[in-house]
């Protein structure tokens, strides 16, 4: 079971997402106890965590803060991402990644708070290098990259107007944004314009006297989820 703890109220310390099954399997498989595990903690890290408090993570009833899941997986002998669900944001890959703010901020050459902006919501302002590098030491796949550096607004709009129109035109923008093989984008671009004009001729040609407004509804529908459509389909 993944325990989501991202969310708390103010004063409390961030906790990011937790694998409890994760961290219960890696105390099995070293034949320890909940009791070797808190000891674990406070030999290696000076932090005394009560072996109910270990157990409780591991039955999802809470889960660790950053720090105490940075001393959970080095009493386990395991990564900190070896402990953490699918991560969702920036500061999620980051903890995964088993790395700090200044050390992301220095491998991808970028003023460290400049990076705390960003890992706090705040508006992408690096260049493709520093792109590729915070992609490279997080192994984040594309949607999430395009998702951080901003530049899924740009993707969505490209992506409407070519299956509005003609989407031919649209495969070398898109290219630009999308580090794919060309033959890939076109493909999905021809897909998804088919489908989004077969959706409206069908829904226009059984609608009844209703059919305009129905097919404007499946349109908006269909390209509500274009850019999820758009990633499933070329494999990301």
């Amino acid at each position: 079971m993944s325990t989501r703890s991202g969310d708390t109220r103010a004063g409390e310390p961030r906790r990011p997402p937790f694998d409890a099954e994760a961290a219960r399997r890696c105390r099995e498989a070293l034949g320890m106890t909940p009791a070797h595990v808190a000891y674990g903690i406070w030999a290696a890290y000076g932090m005394r965590v009560p072996a109910a408090t270990v157990a409780s993570w591991e039955s999802g009833e809470s889960a660790p803060t950053e720090s105490e899941l940075t001393a959970l997986a080095g009493a386990l002998w395991c990564a900190p991402g070896d402990l953490i669900g699918t991560p969702g944001t920036l500061r999620e890959y980051r903890l995964a990644a088993g790395l700090a703010p200044d050390g992301l901020a220095s491998a991808i050459g970028m003023d460290q708070a400049a990076y705390e902006r960003l890992e706090a919501g705040g508006r992408w302002r690096g260049n493709d290098r520093q792109a590729a590098a915070l992609a490279e030491a997080l192994g984040l796949p594309l949607p999430a990259l395009l998702r951080f550096t901003g530049r899924d607004p740009a993707l969505t709009e490209l992506l409407i107007s070519a299956v509005t129109g003609r989407w031919q035109g649209y495969v070398r923008p898109v290219g630009k944004l999308v580090p794919l093989p060309r033959q890939r984008i076109q493909d999905v671009l021809r897909e998804l314009h088919a489908e989004y004009q077969a959706a409206m001729t069908t829904t226009l040609n059984w609608g009844g006297g209703d059919g305009a407004e129905e097919s404007g509804e499946a349109g908006r529908a269909f390209l509500d989820r274009i850019l999820a459509e758009f990633w499933a389909r070329t494999g990301q």
